[in-house]
């Protein structure tokens, strides 16, 4: 919900959504957070998925087919990281 209420309300002008370990494989297999996946993106929000992940839990092709950018994730994170992006983790 944070991440719909930060782009729809201003509160960051970008957002950006890593799923990444366990996520992958829930939101390869539930459908409401498919839903909710699908409503981030139509709310311009960009949303990455782990390739390593997404490929433990064979959800790779499920999360591409929603719009998610699927990727080794290592070299973005880090480069986001030094670029001192801001981070919630959950």
């Amino acid at each position: 919900m944070y991440s719909i209420n930060a782009k729809k309300r201003g509160w960051w002008k970008e957002v950006n959504v890593i799923i990444w370990g366990g996520s992958a494989r829930l939101t390869g297999t539930d459908t409401q957070v498919q839903s909710e996946i699908m409503e981030m993106i139509a709310q311009g929000i960009h949303i990455e998925a782990c390739q390593d992940c997404t490929e433990r839990y064979r959800v790779s092709e499920t999360l591409k087919k929603l719009g998610v950018t699927v990727r080794y994730m290592e070299e973005p994170l880090t480069t986001y990281l030094k670029a001192d992006e801001k981070f919630i983790f959950v």
